[in-house]
């Protein structure tokens, strides 16, 4: 089997970021952003969906959190666009419900080839997180453009913010896990067209 994996930079203005993904992974990690509770999701991210990825972001966090979230979207979906490569014999399609104590997240994707996302619900602040509760889905709308996928994501219940943001984060790893795994009995790219 062809290795699936891709290594990208981006630098701007505002943000330098590298990153190094493997689809076909144990779910290692090795993150650093700036922000901490950002490093956690992805981090959590990497573990439910098994992928291997190492990343490195530099961003104007003297500014705010904003173009080094949404930055590390982009950058994430393109090396996903790239490691996933033409999408012969992939299940394409996937969900998953994940909770967190009182927390309830669903999430469902194709690799479609066409980025969109769909976000259903939303965010109690927290300021005690040190993290713009807005970035989730900032984060999410830009990995899914450029992953060029179908995302949608739905908040369940919840109260707590921590609980709600990791069960995303967590849900969107085991669907992306499930989407990307090879089935011998597809051939080809899963589609009609």
């Amino acid at each position: 089997m062809k290795t699936r994996t891709a290594t990208l930079s981006r630098q701007t203005k505002e943000t330098t970021i590298a990153i190094t993904l493997n689809l076909d992974g144990t779910g290692q990690a090795s993150i650093e952003t700036g922000i901490g509770f950002f490093d956690h999701m992805l981090n959590s991210l990497a573990r439910t969906s098994l992928f291997d990825l190492t990343l490195q972001a530099n961003g104007d966090l003297h500014i705010d959190q904003h173009h080094t979230i949404e930055d590390t979207g982009i950058v994430l979906g393109r090396a996903f666009a790239q490691a996933v490569g033409e999408r012969r014999g992939i299940r394409r399609f996937a969900s998953a419900f994940v909770p967190m104590d009182e927390a309830l997240t669903r999430v469902a994707l194709d690799i479609s080839g066409r980025g969109f996302l769909a976000f259903d619900g939303s965010l109690p602040d927290n300021p005690a997180l040190n993290f713009d509760v807005q970035m989730v889905e900032e984060f999410f709308r830009a990995f899914a453009t450029n992953a060029l996928l179908t995302l949608h994501i739905g908040i369940l219940s919840g109260k707590n913010t921590h609980h709600i943001i990791e069960a995303i984060f967590k849900a969107a790893g085991v669907a992306l896990r499930q989407a990307v795994e090879i089935d011998p009995k597809i051939q080809g790219v899963l589609s009609t067209k």
